[in-house]
């Protein structure tokens, strides 16, 4: 079984050639929501004096966070559940093409879970 991170990319490609642009946001704004997640804490780094900073190409990179399959599948439900709060806010003011299009990307995302 593929990881939902790799069904998330496998579903973005069929989604653009379809011009499916609600299924491409939601895609896109998953695998965002995800990399963020990944990024290392700026807390986590230090400022210090310049001979003591490492030399040579690559020398400063920082290794980025290892997520579990439960903790992207919990970026995605949040994801979700966030386009279903504001399609409800959206329906209360009457915008309700915005809030059809907050449900067909949620739409879109649950069926990946």
């Amino acid at each position: 079984m593929t990881s939902l991170r790799e069904r998330l990319r496998a579903a973005l490609k069929p989604a653009m050639k379809a011009r499916d642009l609600g299924a491409v946001s939601a895609l896109r704004s998953a695998l965002a929501a995800i990399d963020n997640a990944e990024a290392i804490d700026v807390g986590e780094m230090r400022a210090g004096a310049m001979e003591d900073s490492p030399v040579g190409l690559g020398a400063a990179e920082a290794s980025r966070r290892d997520l579990t399959d439960v903790e992207i599948e919990a970026i995605v439900r949040r994801e979700i559940d966030e386009r279903r709060v504001a399609a409800t806010e959206y329906e209360h003011h009457g915008a309700i093409d915005r809030r059809d299009r907050l449900i067909a990307e949620a739409d879109a995302l649950a069926a990946l879970l």
